[in-house]
């Protein structure tokens, strides 16, 4: 549903992974019109809510109900409602379930993308997730835990791709995670990347391989708010080989290549 339906639209946004600066613009302009704003007060960068007009709400503390209870009212009351939610909105933000109540009540509502915070690992690491002859699949998943997954995509399984894993919400269970991987198929020296709090002023991260990782992240005390990053792309050597897209020898609709590479 498009915002141009009205401007007593509840919006999602995605707030991004930690940093202020990385909401995207749109989403910054609606907390600036937002007459109520209600946001994950764990993880959401208070900086992002401070200053505004809005009635600020923090939502860490509250279920379901309680959450639409304060949309639905704002919304009824003509007051332009902003839910803020962590990251991008579409990874394990919990939104369908909101959007599920507001279109039973017919409230029209948008969702604003932002910065996931696979991403931002990524960019933290200054690598690409795919690389020519490397690694052309990235794998966003979780281990099961209190929140089981589908069978057929436990890591073990995923694994045996070898493509590049981004694994959130699961670096509490290191040791299972590595033995799941192992299991399904990487060798020990594959690297392997840990992001704790990405673009926060206190973010940490550690480098090593599936042989190395768990005693490194236990010895680092991480427990939460991290992502593995799993996969040859992490590798400090050059790439195998070139993108074709600045390979010299490569015609595209833009540029005729030459004969020599």
């Amino acid at each position: 549903m498009s915002e141009e339906r009205g401007s007593n639209t509840v919006h999602f946004v995605g707030a991004g992974p930690g940093d202020p600066e990385l909401i995207t613009v749109k989403g910054k302009r609606l907390l600036q019109e937002a007459d109520v704003v209600i946001f994950t007060g764990s993880l959401v960068p208070k900086a992002l809510v401070t200053g505004l007009n809005a009635q600020i709400h923090d939502s860490a503390g509250m279920n379901l109900d309680e959450v639409f209870a304060l949309i639905l009212k704002s919304w009824q009351e003509g007051k332009k409602v902003v839910r803020l939610h962590t990251g991008d909105p579409s990874i394990y933000g919990a939104i369908n379930e909101q959007i599920a109540l507001l279109r039973k009540h017919g409230i029209s509502f948008a969702v604003v993308p932002g910065v996931s915070s696979g991403t931002a690992s990524a960019a933290a690491l200054q690598t690409e997730l795919t690389l020519p002859e490397v690694s052309q699949t990235v794998i966003f998943t979780r281990r099961g835990g209190r929140t089981p997954v589908p069978e057929k995509e436990n890591l073990a399984a995923l694994a045996s791709h070898q493509a590049t894993m981004m694994i959130f919400l699961s670096v509490g269970m290191i040791d299972e995670v590595v033995a799941d991987l192992r299991a399904g198929g990487y060798p020990e020296d594959t690297p392997v990347a840990i992001v704790e709090k990405v673009s926060w002023p206190d973010e940490k991260q550690l480098r090593g391989t599936l042989a190395t990782i768990g005693a490194q992240v236990k010895e680092a005390k991480i427990t939460k708010t991290a992502i593995i990053a799993v996969g040859r792309v992490l590798s400090d050597s050059p790439p195998p080989a070139l993108s074709k897209l600045y390979d010299s020898t490569f015609t595209h609709g833009y540029r005729q290549g030459s004969n020599t590479p």
